[in-house]
């Protein structure tokens, strides 16, 4: 099958989130399957442009028309391939010249339309006309639309597959956008019209063959008012071609045998003596006392509200006041909760350290150090963390939400039946309730909680089983 994946970002290239993580291992599991023939187009942004590392060729040239404008487009081929191929679209006003972040530009519309559609012209002028093809949030929303407006003569048995991330950022413009830079013919304003205004991600969900998203649970809750921002009733009417794929995890990078970050390594059979060295190791960089008893609760996140990070900031004197544990979070964010952070750790420096910074040596020391991994997130689409916990022998603590709840099953007091410890309403005092349970376990039932840890490092979250998820729709897409 010809696939082509199409993204705003894609580690190693560029990442912003988890949208870069997931670019990186769905080609690279797709193009593992016999028979299959993957592309992956990213922008050419100045920061892969400025890499030596990353060798290219332009193998393409063409103008693309946006509205009134025709704009330059290149298509440079990575020639170091491994796995899918990799193009690069590259223009030099929109993506070569910034060395800003991957977003928040003010032309952000107008370079994402134009990414869009270059996108198209691309796979034309590199006569790849793919059985399928994949976009990923707004920043590429209108390739169903272009492709059902303008480029189903070219792509005449072509299926498109748009896949939601995360349905807050839904690619919202004025109503000036659809003839200024779109150009599509007017019976297509209706399919990207909400509240007045164009919303790129409503014109995905109506033109494109099928909608999907990153976990089971969050399309159900996409349905739902309180989580839709606004896209529910489009959603609901398109709920006969929406559908949840959980993402898997890069089980090569996240690897406690042979993760180069950590100072000792070990599998499912030896966590208990590779955790207990990696757990010393880590309360001594991080400046805790070497308590090889004492519970580490650990946190990598973006410190951002939907994290949950107010029910934490809520309960978090009360746990380190009430429990004999350690408590040690990192990552950067909201000025609020940074400082919150920083201030809990000066009054408590036996029991938590914070360290506010970005450092992904260090994320992988913290999941294999930790005792209990926390993730009380307001809304989840997938997460990723909880997996690279259980990878690591850590055990969750989740909010039963989106792929939270797909991927970390309720265990009971005894820690059985499930992989980790989840709480249903999102209040600190439930919160509270099952980080307690959590630590009872390791308290009380040694060995109880290592038969848990043990459970979840024979876990198989590679990115092997979605892969094969997305073919089997691929495949019916087909006989459409």
């Amino acid at each position: 099958m010809k696939i082509a994946l199409l993204a705003s970002e894609g580690a190693p290239f560029a990442k912003s989130g988890g949208l870069g993580d997931v670019m990186e291992a769905l080609p690279a599991a797709l193009s593992r399957i016999e028979g299959n023939e993957v592309v992956l187009l990213l922008p050419y942004y100045k920061k892969i442009k400025d890499n030596p590392k990353y060798e290219v060729e332009l193998v393409k040239q063409f103008y693309v028309s946006l509205g009134w404008r025709q704009q330059y487009a290149g298509v440079l081929k990575l020639k170091n391939k491994v796995g899918a191929q990799v193009y690069f679209i590259d223009n030099l006003q929109y993506f070569g010249e910034r060395d800003a972040a991957l977003y928040g530009h003010g032309d952000d519309g107008e370079r994402f339309a134009f990414f869009s559609k270059a996108c198209l012209d691309a796979l034309v002028a590199l006569d790849f006309i793919p059985d399928v093809i994949q976009c990923n949030d707004w920043q590429t929303a209108l390739v169903p639309t272009f492709l059902a407006a303008q480029y189903h003569p070219l792509f005449p048995g072509t299926k498109c597959m748009f896949t939601i991330h995360n349905v807050e950022y839904q690619g919202w413009a004025q109503p000036a956008f659809f003839d200024d830079v779109l150009a599509l013919p007017y019976e297509y304003r209706a399919c990207l019209d909400l509240n007045g205004a164009v919303n790129v991600m409503k014109g995905a969900i109506e033109t494109a063959h099928l909608v999907t998203t990153v976990s089971e649970s969050y399309a159900r809750e996409l349905m739902d008012p309180y989580y839709a921002h606004g896209l529910d009733s489009v959603l609901s009417n398109a709920g006969w071609k929406l559908t949840g794929i959980t993402n898997g995890i890069d089980t090569n990078t996240f690897d406690p045998m042979t993760d180069p970050a950590l100072p000792a390594h070990y599998n499912a059979d030896t966590f208990t003596e590779g955790k207990a060295a990696c757990k010393a190791a880590l309360q001594k960089e991080v400046g805790l006392p070497e308590k090889p008893d004492v519970p580490l609760m650990v946190m990598v996140t973006r410190l951002a509200g939907h994290k949950g990070l107010d029910l934490l900031c809520h309960i978090a004197r009360k746990l380190l006041w009430e429990q004999d544990c350690q408590l040690l979070i990192l990552g950067t964010g909201e000025a609020k909760y940074e400082a919150f952070f920083r201030e809990l750790a000066k009054e408590f420096p036996d029991k938590m350290a914070a360290k506010i910074t970005f450092d992904l040596g260090l994320a992988s020391r913290i999941y294999a150090g930790g005792d209990i991994y926390l993730m009380p997130s307001k809304s989840e689409p997938c997460g990723l963390s909880q997996m690279n916990a259980m990878r690591y022998g850590t055990v969750p603590v989740v909010h039963a939400t989106g792929g939270l709840k797909d991927t970390v099953p309720p265990c009971d007091e005894n820690g059985e039946g499930g992989l980790g410890f989840t709480f249903q309403s999102y209040n600190a005092d439930d919160f509270y309730a099952a980080v307690k349970r959590a630590l009872d376990l390791y308290n009380d039932n040694r060995e109880a909680f290592r038969a848990l840890q043990q459970k979840e490092m024979e876990m198989d979250f590679s990115w092997d089983v979605p892969a094969g998820k997305y073919m089997e729709l691929f495949q019916n897409m087909l006989s459409w």
